[in-house]
C-alpha cells in the first residue's frame, strides 16, 4: 500500500512532502531564526510577518505564467465564498502587496523587512526539498540604489558565516530593465528558434511564454546549448551598465567573492537588473549548492495595483537546506536554557503545591524537568538520572507542611534541607 495514502486503521501520516518539526530540530530551526534575526537588526531590517493564504491573483499577477511556480506548484483552493486563495509559494509579492495596502510609501525609503515562515509548493520531495519549508527573506523596498543590492548581499552573507558556513561566493548577473530587456529577449530568442531540432518540448513551450526561464533549464540538451547563448550583460542600456558595475565595486570592497555567471536568471520573471544566488563550497560531488538567492524587483509593485513602479531588493534562505547543511554550528535559541533541576513530588499534599513552587523557580529564571504525573520517588529519580540532571528537587509530603525542599546532588547523593523562602538564594550559590 502506498505509504502516502494510509488508511485510519493503520493511522493517519503527514502529507506526502510535508512533516513533523520536533526535538533538536524544532530547536535548530528556532536558533537560526534567532541568529539571521539578529544580524538583520544589526543592518537596519525590521520584522513584519504576512498571511500563509493570500488571494491567487497575488502570486498569478506577480510571479507569471511560463514559471514552474504558477504553473506547476502552487497549492490553491476554492473557499465557500467563492474567492480564491492561494498558500504561499514565497514571500515576495505579498510583502509588496502589504507595503501597497498599508501606505508604506509615505514612510522614509526605503522599507526594510525580514521575514520567515513556512512556504508551500507542490515539488517533486526528494532529500532536503519539502512541499512546506522555511525561508528567511530580506527585503528593502523603494530605493534603485545600487548600495541597496549590496546590502542585502552582505547582510545574507554575514549570517550565512555566522551560522558556520565558509567559502562563500556569490554566482551574480545583471538581466536588465525595461530599456535594455526586449532587445535582449528578441536576441536570446533568435538565437534559441535557430537550435529548436534540440531544445526539449519545455524548453520550446518556455520559449512561447518566458525565453529568459530556458537560461534556467535543467536539461541536459539546453544547458549544452545554453553555453553559447548570448549574455544579458552585453546588452545592457548605460543605466543599467552603471548600476551592475556599481554593485561588483561593492562587492570588491567588502571582500565578497563573485562570479558573473551569464545564465543566472532566477526562478521567478518579476526580477530585473541584478540576480544573485550565494554558493557554498562544493561537495563531494564537486557541485556547489546554493543556500540562497534573490535580485531586484523594481517593476512587481504596478503588477499588484501600484499606479507606479515602486523599485526594490531582496533575497531567500531555504533554512532546510542551511540547518542540515554539515557546517551548521546549531545555535542555541535564547529561551533554552539547559534545566539543572529535575523536580520531585511525593503525595496530594506536595502535588497540591507543586505549581506553587515551580512558579517562584521560573520566576527567578531557573528552568526545571518534571514528571508531576508520577507518583514513584523511584520511578522520578530514575528520570533525573537517565536525563544526567545535576540536581533533583524533592517536594513530599513533610515538605508540603513545613514549606521546605530537600535539594538532592545526583553525584554525591548529599542533600539539604531548604526552606521555600531560601531556595532561590540557595540555589544560585550552587548553579
Amino acid at each position: 500500500m502506498d505509504k502516502a495514502k494510509k488508511t485510519s486503521k493503520e493511522g493517519f501520516i503527514a502529507p506526502k512532502g510535508m512533516r513533523d518539526i520536533m526535538n533538536e530540530e524544532y530547536y535548530l530551526f528556532q536558533g537560526f531564526f534567532e541568529k539571521a534575526q539578529e544580524v538583520a537588526i544589526y543592518y537596519g531590517f525590521k520584522p513584519i510577518e504576512t498571511p500563509m493564504l493570500e488571494q491567487e491573483e497575488v502570486f498569478t499577477s506577480a510571479i507569471g505564467v511560463g514559471t514552474d511556480v504558477v504553473d506547476k506548484e502552487m497549492y490553491t483552493l476554492r473557499t465557500k465564498g467563492g474567492d480564491h486563495l492561494a498558500l504561499r509559494p514565497e514571500h515576495t509579492a505579498p510583502l509588496i502587496r502589504a507595503y501597497i495596502e498599508h501606505g508604506m510609501q509615505n514612510q522614509p525609503q526605503p522599507v526594510m523587512f525580514y521575514q520567515y515562515g513556512p512556504i508551500f509548493r507542490h515539488d517533486t520531495p526528494q532529500k532536503g526539498r519539502y512541499r512546506q519549508f522555511w525561508m528567511f527573506d530580506l527585503d528593502a523596498v523603494g530605493s534603485d540604489k545600487s548600495i541597496i543590492d549590496a546590502l542585502i548581499i552582505k547582510t545574507a552573507m554575514v549570517i550565512l558565516e555566522e551560522c558556520g558556513a565558509e567559502g562563500l561566493s556569490v554566482d551574480i548577473n545583471s538581466i536588465g530593465d525595461k530599456e535594455c530587456r526586449g532587445a535582449y529577449i528578441r536576441e536570446l530568442t533568435n538565437y534559441y528558434k535557430k537550435h529548436m531540432s534540440v531544445l526539449p518540448a519545455i524548453d520550446r513551450e518556455r520559449l512561447k511564454t518566458n525565453p529568459l526561464r530556458i537560461l534556467d533549464s535543467k536539461d541536459p540538451k539546453t544547458k549544452e546549448l545554453n553555453i553559447d547563448a548570448p549574455d544579458a550583460v552585453g546588452s545592457l542600456c548605460p543605466a543599467c551598465k552603471k548600476h551592475f558595475k556599481e554593485v561588483l565595486e561593492y562587492l570588491e570592497e567588502l571582500g565578497i567573492q563573485y562570479t558573473i555567471n551569464k545564465n543566472l536568471v532566477r526562478g521567478l520573471s518579476y526580477y530585473t537588473r541584478t540576480v544573485f544566488e550565494i554558493v557554498g563550497e562544493p561537495d563531494e560531488n564537486g557541485n556547489a549548492l546554493s543556500l540562497g538567492g534573490g535580485g531586484r524587483y523594481d517593476y512587481l509593485a504596478k503588477h499588484l495595483g501600484s499606479k507606479k513602479d515602486i523599485p526594490a531588493m531582496g533575497m531567500a534562505f531555504g533554512v532546510d537546506r542551511v540547518i542540515q547543511a554539515s557546517w551548521y554550528k546549531k545555535h542555541t535559541p535564547r529561551i533554552l536554557k539547559k534545566p539543572k533541576m529535575y523536580f520531585i513530588q511525593l503525595g496530594f499534599d506536595a502535588k497540591l503545591k507543586s505549581l506553587n513552587v515551580i512558579d517562584i523557580l521560573r520566576k527567578a529564571h531557573i528552568p526545571i524537568l518534571q514528571s508531576l504525573s508520577k507518583d514513584s520517588l523511584g520511578a522520578q529519580l530514575a528520570i533525573a538520572e537517565k536525563l544526567n540532571i545535576p540536581y533533583t528537587i524533592i517536594f513530599g509530603q513533610k515538605e508540603a507542611i513545613e514549606n521546605c525542599v530537600i535539594v538532592r546532588d545526583m553525584t554525591t547523593h548529599s542533600q539539604e534541607t531548604v526552606k521555600l523562602s531560601k531556595l532561590l538564594e540557595y540555589l544560585k550559590e550552587i548553579k
